[in-house]
């Protein structure tokens, strides 16, 4: 399987660094794009870029349009945007194509591939609302970071596996990240 993962300028960049690391298990081909603000956060949260780019098999400046992930013919079997900015999403959602990670999103639509985006916004306003509802009309999977807690996490580690385990499963893989749902 062959898999762009983008970071984007929300917080949460655990969750990109934990999904790389249970894609990389599972022998997957990772193109990782990190937007200029997605390298802020990650400089912020994990001490740099260091984790990330070691997980990936190819790393991807977001200014270059004219990099693989731009074209249809660049065959992936889908994309991930974890953490999803409000800005990554509007401009998704508008077809405001202006960077690779965008791009590679659109690339996803048009291609009638998988695209889940995982917004870490809270509250979300009405505009952020419609934005992803424009994507879920488009066949997008959002998938916000909202763990659950029927599990009884005990750490925030728990805490983002939940959330990996609910990507992974939208990507047709199997996991014992945690405890489903069961009486």
């Amino acid at each position: 399987m062959r898999l762009i993962v983008a970071v984007t300028g929300a917080s949460g960049v655990i969750y990109a660094k934990r999904l790389l690391e249970e894609l990389r298990k599972r022998d997957v081909e990772i193109h990782l794009i990190v937007s200029d603000a997605g390298r802020l956060v990650a400089e912020e949260e994990l001490g740099g870029m260091e984790a990330l780019e070691a997980l990936a098999d190819r790393v991807y400046d977001p200014s270059d349009l004219m990099a693989s992930p731009t074209s249809g013919s660049f065959k992936v079997d889908g994309m991930v945007i974890v953490p999803a900015s409000m800005k990554t999403v509007a401009a998704i959602a508008n077809g405001y194509a202006d960077n690779l990670i965008t791009r590679a999103a659109d690339v996803q639509i048009k291609e009638g591939r998988r695209l889940i985006v995982v917004p870490r916004e809270t509250p979300l306003s009405p505009i952020h609302l419609r934005n992803l509802y424009r994507l879920s009309l488009l066949g997008v999977r959002v998938l916000p970071a909202s763990p659950a807690f029927y599990h009884k996490p005990e750490s925030v580690r728990e805490l983002v596996d939940f959330i990996v385990g609910k990507i992974l499963e939208q990507l047709g893989f199997s996991h014992d990240l945690y405890r489903p749902w069961s009486r």
